[in-house]
């Protein structure tokens, strides 16, 4: 017999799928959904945090549980580390090199945006390598409307250690998508790639806990050097 909080949270799933509940509109608050299912506190946090896990919802302090996009949610996002952290954590000798550093608009067409956002932000261009050889691109677009300065010691650095430790941001979610693709002449030559390697792309959009986008990234990886591994946990959402 199910219980009385997945109840709730599948009624509620199927409403935000159906759009009864759009996306960044916000839930009832606890107490209205305490009165509209007839049950305890307890039991609709129970319901709220499952939405929470399943990517449905985000909560933000003093507001309550804005819904989410979840036709963005695609591939399974297990975490959200910077370069230098992967770095730390997996003694990979890496560098970094920075090739540019310069405001410019977020290209639409990459990130599947609509034609009219015009967004302007920080481009930052780095260069990995890994034992002195070239393994990955990384290119990020830093909203200039959430992060107005990016100076050249932070992009030579860590983007997160500033982003947090200096300016306070909280980080909390991203959605990613990959692909295969050929390199422009460019990604080429900095990856000293042959003329039929292709690359593995990840493309991310990452936002903060109150979900306001503030950045995308695309990283390019040399395919032979591309290895991925990720984590999904079984959620079974009944009736949808």
């Amino acid at each position: 017999m199910e219980s009385k909080y997945d109840l709730i949270e599948q009624d509620l799933a199927n409403k935000i799928i159906h759009g009864i509940y759009p996306v960044n509109t916000y839930l009832p608050s606890e107490n209205e959904l305490c009165e509209l299912y007839g049950t305890s506190r307890e039991t609709v946090r129970k319901a709220l945090a499952m939405l929470l896990e399943l990517g449905y919802i985000q909560k933000i302090k003093g507001k309550g549980s804005i819904v989410l996009d979840v036709s963005r949610f695609v591939f399974p996002v297990s975490g959200i580390k910077s370069f230098k952290e992967l770095n730390q954590s997996q003694d990979m000798h890496s560098r970094t090199k920075l090739i540019t550093l310069e405001p410019r608009l977020v290209p639409n067409k990459t990130f599947n945006l609509d034609n009219d956002d015009q967004l302007n932000a920080t481009y930052i261009e780095r260069l990995r390598t890994v034992n002195d050889e070239p393994i990955i691109i990384d290119i990020d677009y830093i909203l200039s409307a959430v992060v107005a300065n990016i100076p050249e010691r932070v992009a030579k650095n860590s983007l997160y250690e500033y982003f947090e430790d200096e300016l306070g941001l909280d980080i909390s979610y991203a959605t990613k998508t990959i692909t295969v693709e050929k390199p422009t002449e460019h990604q080429r030559q900095l990856l000293k790639l042959p003329a039929n390697k292709d690359v593995v792309v990840i493309r991310s959009m990452t936002y903060l806990s109150d979900t306001t986008l503030f950045q995308f990234t695309e990283s390019i990886h040399r395919a032979d050097k591309f290895s991925f591994v990720d984590f999904a946990r079984r959620q079974k959402m009944k009736g949808h």
